[in-house]
């Protein structure tokens, strides 16, 4: 198994990854091939993993939660995905839906949201995307209009991760269109209501049991008090919190990537060809070579751009490097690992076909590939 160094970990670090990769090995791999066949919704795995403190890993212990670094919770992230990409995913949703409240959240509503949260006693959604807007964050619709004690919200919301199974929501909507990308506000809401409507789950290649739904906001009533911070602070919240959403996602893709490098070399040991194992042919060692050399620099940077987010420090660029980088990676590993299979990599007895369609959609959220080197290229002025 590729890991990095633990030189560079500390001994809670270790730890905390230890504990994820037991815990994901031995609860959410069992049964990731079926829930990928049928699109099955992980209700039992969550139940467990929420249970162990996973689900609540950035919120603190005052509130229920782990109070985990983001280090560890990143190490924590990529084992997951190393079991189950689609689980990783839906998992750090969640968990970034309780570490936004708790960084801009008023003590009511940590103390109402955030010990269900941790628990998985709820399930949290980030409604951003629109079907016109996804990576132009500047161009959504969704308005919030206030209405005495309230704010009636009016938009739909699209490729909404957790967005079919969520009871708590965060919506980014525009509450001053006169102010542009500066009107507008983050608000909590109760995906219970009736104007809460779960239009359409998506059908996808791959990460099958992560629903990814279209959300209609249908004259969906707020409370006033449920806004997140100030009024016309949401754009600038949103874009605050894209530095540790890309790494996590970084920490994903490298997860998917190391479980297709293990069993690439783990079936390379076991084919014969030619009279032996065809690990012993070059152009397959130097194959698994170059994938492990890129599993490995993609796990060193994505930690270091971790601690550069966890230190408070200016992380743009260094956060899409470590996505950009990772998920490029991750999808080359991933088809390579299918190719050392060969004709037993493209069917469903072997996992790493469903690595392969797991992976490709870290070049897509959480920013594309392109908006990654847009930023990187930013830099360079």
């Amino acid at each position: 198994m590729s890991d990095i160094s633990t030189t560079f970990l500390s001994e809670q670090e270790v730890m905390i990854r230890d504990s994820a990769r037991k815990v994901a090995a031995e609860v959410v791999a069992a049964t990731a091939a079926e829930r990928d066949r049928t699109s099955a919704w992980p209700h039992k795995e969550l139940e467990t993993v929420g249970e162990l403190g996973f689900l609540g890993m950035l919120t603190p212990e005052a509130y229920g939660g782990s109070g985990a670094s983001f280090v560890e919770y990143c190490l924590a992230i990529e084992e997951f995905a190393a079991a189950d990409a689609g689980f990783a995913t839906l998992m750090h949703v969640h968990n970034s839906v309780g570490f936004m409240i708790s960084r801009a959240g008023t003590e009511d509503q940590k103390r109402e949201y955030l010990s269900k949260l941790a628990s998985g006693e709820h399930i949290g959604a980030f409604l951003l995307s629109e079907p016109h807007a996804g990576s132009d964050t500047a161009a959504f619709r969704t308005s919030a209009r206030r209405d005495g004690d309230h704010y009636v919200v009016n938009g739909s919301k699209q490729f909404i991760s957790n967005g079919s199974e969520a009871s708590v929501g965060l919506v980014l909507a525009v509450t001053d269109k006169p102010s542009g990308k500066n009107g507008s506000s983050v608000l909590i809401v109760n995906a219970k209501d009736p104007g809460y409507k779960v239009t359409r789950v998506e059908n996808k290649l791959g990460q099958r049991s992560a629903h990814v739904a279209q959300i209609e906001l249908d004259e969906c009533r707020i409370p006033a008090e449920n806004i997140l911070g100030e009024e016309g602070s949401g754009y600038k919240r949103i874009m605050a919190s894209l530095s540790e959403g890309r790494v996590a996602i970084a920490a994903v893709a490298i997860g998917a990537a190391r479980a297709a490098l293990d069993a690439a070399v783990k079936y390379a040991k076991e084919r014969e060809a030619y009279g032996a194992p065809i690990f012993k042919l070059q152009g397959v060692s130097f194959d698994l070579a170059e994938m492990a050399t890129q599993v490995d620099v993609a796990q060193q940077y994505m930690v270091y751009a971790a601690r550069l987010c966890e230190a408070g420090l200016p992380c743009a660029k260094e956060a899409s490097m470590a996505k950009l980088f990772a998920s490029e990676m991750a999808e080359k590993v991933c088809s390579d690992a299918l190719q050392i299979h060969g004709g037993y990599g493209y069917v469903t007895d072997f996992p790493v076909e469903r690595y392969y369609r797991d992976v490709r959609v870290t070049k897509i959220y959480e920013g594309t590939s392109h908006i990654q080197k847009l930023v990187i290229a930013r830099s360079l002025g």
